[in-house]
C-alpha cells in the first residue's frame, strides 16, 4: 500500500450498520463486507489525525424531497444514537474526526472546518453511487483534489458502483481513481 501524503487526508463516507448488510437493512451493501478491510487498512495508514468518517443520519424535518424520501424508507427514522447509524466494529476509533450530517453528500461546513477549501483527499465508503458520489462531486466543483479508494468502497450493487466510478473518473483530474 502506498502511503498517504502529508497533506492527504482520509475520508471514510458513512460506514454503518445501516449499509453493512443487506440482510439487516434494504440500505445494505453486498461489497460492504469485501471493502471493510481496505478502509481499516486505509485508515491506519493515514492513523486518525489524517483521518475523518462520516455519518448519515436521518431528519426527516428537512423538508422538500426528504419528506417523501422517508416516507418510503421509515425504518431509517431512527435517533441518531441508533444501533442502526453506529459505525461498524473495525473502524470505530479509527478516525480523529467524526462528521454527522442527515444528507447524502458530505461537504459542507463540517468538512470544510476540518480540511480546508481545496483539500487533498482520498474516499472510501459506501455508497459509491449514493453518498460517495454526492460528496465527490461538489468537493471536486470547489476545487479539492479527490483520489477515489474504489476497492475500499461499496455500491448498492457492483454493477452500480461500476457506473458511480466510470462517472467520478470523468472529473479527472479533480477526481482520479486509484
Amino acid at each position: 500500500m502506498r502511503l498517504p501524503a502529508d497533506d492527504d487526508w482520509l475520508l471514510i463516507v458513512d460506514p454503518q450498520t445501516i449499509f453493512a448488510d443487506p440482510a439487516l437493512s434494504p440500505w445494505g451493501s453486498p461489497m460492504f463486507a469485501a471493502a471493510v478491510p481496505v478502509m481499516i487498512d486505509l485508515a491506519a495508514a493515514y492513523g486518525p489525525e489524517r483521518t475523518i468518517i462520516t455519518r448519515f443520519v436521518a431528519d426527516p424535518t428537512l423538508g422538500g424531497s426528504w419528506g417523501p424520501y422517508y416516507d418510503d424508507w421509515p425504518f431509517a427514522v431512527v435517533a441518531d444514537d441508533d444501533p442502526l447509524y453506529a459505525v461498524v466494529p473495525g473502524l470505530a476509533g479509527a478516525a480523529g474526526h467524526t462528521v454527522t450530517e442527515p444528507t447524502f453528500g458530505k461537504w459542507g461546513g463540517w468538512l470544510r472546518s476540518i480540511l480546508g477549501t481545496h483539500p487533498r483527499m482520498t474516499l472510501a465508503g459506501v455508497s459509491t453511487d449514493c453518498c460517495v458520489l454526492a460528496t465527490a462531486l461538489p468537493a471536486a466543483d470547489t476545487g479539492a483534489t479527490i483520489r477515489i479508494a474504489a476497492d475500499a468502497c461499496a455500491g448498492s450493487t457492483p454493477e452500480n458502483h461500476r457506473k458511480a466510478l466510470e462517472l467520478m473518473g470523468l472529473f479527472a483530474p479533480q477526481i482520479t481513481i486509484a
